[in-house]
């Protein structure tokens, strides 16, 4: 089998690649205007705060219909239909691509990566650190791109991915490290100042079953930290 994967030389590729061939299958990572060539299956990516992916993905599917690729994973995010994350509204116009391509298709919508955040040191996000999240591990994300992309009965298939649920402050304090919100604009631009506003207000709660199923696993990691629903 070969598999294509666009956008493949960042970290979520490399992942990907790394899952793909440990389980004996062609890899092949795409840059940026790099052909699809022949392939069983494509997995798409598109690099972080893209400023139109609806058409890169447009001309990704358009690439890859041309190469007579029949089979592709969209790589999206957790909630993409949120309104006030302008960057969420973007993947939620390519998943409606994708699922109009023609082509045999699954979507993935992982929650923040775990890996994202360093627990080494004092912790500082322009966020609610209180905030509850779906977080999800790289690593495992990579595991159940390769399960869809390599096994059958996932075509037509949306499924959003968390490992575990958590807030900042709590996965600190696991790690034996504090928290703190940095006030003020981050400095990151206004797609990013939307996003930190967003969780500020509503988190980004994710399912763990999902994953842990595509895993294989029976059940999926507790909370480690969440507000207490009340009563």
């Amino acid at each position: 089998m070969r598999v294509v994967i666009p956008g493949g030389n960042g970290k979520t590729g490399r992942a990907v690649v790394g899952a793909l061939r440990a389980r004996d299958v062609t890899a092949v990572p795409l840059g940026r205007g790099d052909v699809p060539g022949v392939a069983d299956a494509a997995y798409l990516i598109a690099p972080n705060m893209h400023p139109d992916e609806p058409a890169l993905v447009a001309g990704l599917l358009d690439a890859l219909r041309a190469a007579g690729v029949s089979r592709v994973v969209y790589h999206s995010v957790a909630s993409p239909y949120a309104p006030d994350m302008p960057h969420h509204l973007g993947k939620a116009r390519a998943e409606d691509l994708v699922r109009r391509s023609g082509l045999s298709w699954t979507i993935l919508q992982p929650g923040p990566y775990l890996q994202n955040l360093d627990l080494t040191a004092p912790v500082r996000v322009p966020y609610d650190v209180h905030a509850v999240f779906g977080f999800a591990d790289l690593r495992e994300v990579a595991e159940a791109a390769a399960t869809v992309l390599t096994e059958p009965g996932h075509e037509g298939a949306t499924y959003e991915l968390a490992s575990r649920t958590a807030t900042v402050a709590g996965l600190a304090a696991e790690a034996g490290a504090t928290a703190e919100r940095v006030p003020g604009p981050s400095g990151l631009g206004p797609w990013f100042d939307a996003m930190f506003a967003y969780y500020d207000r509503h988190g980004l709660p994710v399912g763990t079953r999902t994953l842990a199923a595509l895993l294989g696993r029976g059940a999926a990691a507790g909370p480690s930290d969440t507000r207490p629903t009340p009563p």
